[in-house]
């Protein structure tokens, strides 16, 4: 008898699966093996403990990887853990390209996970960043400086909203696209909406 149980809201995950197939579907094994509920969130097979989320298994085209959410508090020492980009706050991810490195990880694996969940339990949350702490890209505050509606609806949008419309804002090199992204969004941002609402 296995000591977890599988949701068959998530299976298609693993069926469509391609590439990474053999493992993701190791991962999944490791995961549920620690004793928590597996559910679909994200359109990702995402596991929780009493409905805190602890783990998601995701897939790209170069690598798979468990996506711990709350990575940024975990203590790494075997040094698996990696931050996405220099925007990922939180979360954190353990890569991996072939079901050799899943199987010889599974232990560091499963005591990263009860981690998670004692972090989770605990109650810890992660310092987020500040929204006055982002870089304004130059044209959005041209923007503002010639808008003060728009500026107004901006500040208006939840803080997670305007997060993303700073990064996106100030991702381009070329001031021309970055002038771009903000007359594309100005409708977007005065109707109160997030750049993927």
């Amino acid at each position: 008898m296995t000591k977890y149980s599988t949701n068959s809201k998530v299976d298609f995950y693993f069926e469509k699966a391609e590439k990474w197939k053999d493992e993701i579907e190791q991962m999944r094994e490791i995961v549920l093996d620690c004793h928590l509920s597996e559910e679909l969130k994200w359109g990702s097979p995402c596991y929780t403990f009493e409905k805190a989320n602890i783990v998601l298994i995701h897939y790209f085209k170069e690598y798979c990887a468990f996506l711990f959410f709350k990575g940024a508090l975990m203590k790494d020492p075997d040094n698996v853990l990696i931050q996405q980009s220099d925007n990922v706050q939180a979360a954190r991810q353990v890569r991996f390209t072939n079901v050799e490195d899943v199987l010889a990880k599974k232990e560091i694996l499963k005591k990263y996970i009860f981690e998670a969940a004692e972090i989770e339990k605990s109650g810890q949350k992660v310092e987020l960043k500040k929204v006055s702490e982002f870089e304004i890209a130059e044209e959005l505050q041209n923007k503002f400086d010639s808008d003060v509606d728009f500026k107004r609806a901006f500040y208006a949008l939840t803080p997670g909203r305007q997060r993303a419309y700073l990064l996106h804002f100030s991702q381009p090199k070329q001031s021309k696209t970055r002038e771009a992204r903000v007359e594309k969004n100005i409708s977007r941002i005065l109707d109160g909406k997030g750049l993927n609402d």
